[in-house]
C-alpha cells in the first residue's frame, strides 16, 4: 500500500505519461492498493485536467507556492503511510520505485534514487554549484551524501510529518529532508538511477534556488547540530588571530591587537556554539 504523490507546476506536456507509467509500473509489480496524487501548484496550463483525465487523484491549489510546499500537501493527503515522490517532468525512472520500495521496507526510513548518468551532469554551470551544496550536506551530516536533492524518494508519511515546520515549501525542500533525517540520526540508503532529459522547460532558477539552499543548509546546521558550525567559525577565527600574532612578531603595526580581538571573538563564538548545542539537546529530551 503505497502512495505516490507528484508535484507539477505547468506540466501538461508531460503528467499523463508520467500518471501512466507510474500506474503500469506499479500494477505489474504486484502493488494492489496504491493511489497517484498530483498536486497542481497554480499551474497556468491544463496539469490538473490532463492529470485527472490520466486517472490520478488531483488536488489544486489556487496559487503557485512552491515545490515543498505541494510536496507537504500531497503527503498530508496521502491515504498510505509509505510515501513515494518524484516529478512530473519525465526526468526520473519511475520504473526503479518498485526496487525503491522494496530497499525501503529492509528498515531504512527513507530511500533516495541517487542521479547518474548525462543528462545529471549535462551543465558545466550546475557542477561547481551542486559541488558546494554537497560540500556544505556533507560537512553537517558527517557522511557521504550521493545526491543532495533527488526528487525521487521514499519514506514514511508519519515519520516526515512532524518536520514539515523546518522544511521549505521551495525547491530546497529534498534538500532539507535529506538534512532532517540524517542529523536525526535517520537510515538514509541511496540507490543509483539513470536521470532522463526533462520534458518541457525547467522551472528551477539557478542562481536563486541555490542561494536559497545554502541559507536553508546553514539554517539547519544551527538548529540540528550548532556547534559544528560555531566550531568551525572559532577555529578560523582562531587561525585569524595566529596569523595576526605572527604578523606582530614580524613587525606588522597593530597585529598583536588584532590577534587579540581575533581571539576573543574566537571564545566568544565557542561560548555560542556550546550554549546553542544545550538548547538543542533540552528541545529533543522536551520533545
Amino acid at each position: 500500500m503505497i502512495s505516490v504523490v507528484i508535484p507539477a507546476y505547468n506540466e501538461e506536456g508531460a503528467v499523463a505519461e508520467t500518471v501512466a507509467q507510474v500506474r503500469e509500473i506499479l500494477a505489474t509489480n504486484g502493488f494492489q492498493d496504491f493511489e497517484i496524487i498530483v498536486v497542481d501548484d497554480g499551474s497556468a496550463d491544463r496539469t490538473a485536467e490532463v492529470a485527472a483525465n490520466a486517472g490520478a487523484r488531483v488536488i489544486r491549489k489556487p496559487q503557485n507556492i512552491g515545490y515543498g510546499h505541494s510536496l507537504k500537501v500531497g503527503i498530508a493527503a496521502a491515504t498510505h503511510d509509505t510515501v513515494v515522490i518524484t516529478d512530473a517532468d519525465g526526468t526520473y525512472p519511475i520504473d526503479q520505485i518498485p526496487a525503491l520500495v522494496e530497499r525501503y521496507r529492509q528498515g531504512f526510513d527513507m530511500v533516495v534514487g541517487a542521479r547518474t548518468g548525462a543528462h545529471y551532469r549535462e551543465s558545466w554551470l550546475k557542477s561547481p554549484l551542486r559541488a558546494i551544496l554537497t560540500w556544505l550536506v556533507e560537512f553537517a551530516c558527517g557522511r557521504t551524501v550521493p545526491d543532495v536533492n533527488s526528487g525521487l524518494r521514499v519514506f514514511s508519511r508519519d515519520s516526515i510529518t512532524p518536520f514539515f515546520t523546518h522544511l521549505c515549501d521551495t525547491f530546497s525542500f529534498t534538500t532539507s529532508i535529506t538534512l532532517a533525517y540524517i542529523l536525526r540520526r535517520k537510515y538514509v540508503e541511496y540507490i543509483p538511477v539513470p536521470y532522463h532529459k526533462r520534458i518541457g522547460t525547467t522551472k528551477v532558477r539557478l542562481f536563486r534556488d541555490s542561494l536559497r539552499t545554502m541559507q536553508y543548509i546553514v539554517q539547519a546546521i544551527v538548529f540540528y547540530n550548532p556547534l559544528k558550525l560555531f566550531l568551525l567559525l572559532s577555529m578560523i577565527l582562531t587561525l585569524g588571530a595566529l596569523l595576526a600574532l605572527g604578523g606582530s612578531l614580524a613587525g606588522l603595526a597593530g597585529g598583536a591587537m588584532l590577534a587579540g580581538q581575533a581571539l576573543i571573538a574566537a571564545v566568544v563564538v565557542f561560548g555560542l556554539g556550546l550554549l546553542a548545542e544545550m538548547l538543542r539537546q533540552i528541545d529533543l529530551n522536551q520533545n
